[in-house]
């Protein structure tokens, strides 16, 4: 039985702020941006490779107002997505070097947390 992770909700204070910021700054595909009424509104993002997706809105109960999440994603390269984030205007740190991986690190308007790493095999 495969248990596949398809779905991370984020907490968000500005919607539109949120949209613009993953899809036009980070570059991620909005999948889905639908206003049901005033009270409901559901956004999907979806990192370039990746089979799992975050989403925000309105209305949602998904997270707990103000709370914030951790979220980490693999890259081939940590160089390169530090050069892609940075030419888009994301904030973010530069390389930090461990034994298990390269890291790249941001954070949203909302503070929600992004590691980007590059997986180090031992050699």
């Amino acid at each position: 039985m495969d248990f596949r992770i398809e779905l991370i909700p984020l907490a968000v204070q500005d919607v539109d702020r949120s949209v613009d910021f993953y899809g036009n700054r980070v570059g991620w595909n909005i999948d889905f941006d639908q206003t049901v009424g005033p009270e409901l509104r559901f956004v999907q993002v979806t990192p370039p490779g990746s089979a799992c997706s975050i989403c925000f809105g309105v209305g949602l109960d998904m997270m707990p107002s103000g709370s914030s999440q951790f979220i980490q994603v693999v890259v081939e390269d940590a160089d390169e997505a530090l050069a892609h984030l940075r030419e888009r205007g994301v904030d973010c740190e530069g390389v930090d070097e461990q034994p298990w991986g390269r890291f790249v690190r941001f954070t949203d308007p909302d503070g929600n947390r992004w590691a980007v790493q590059q997986l180090v095999r031992p050699s």
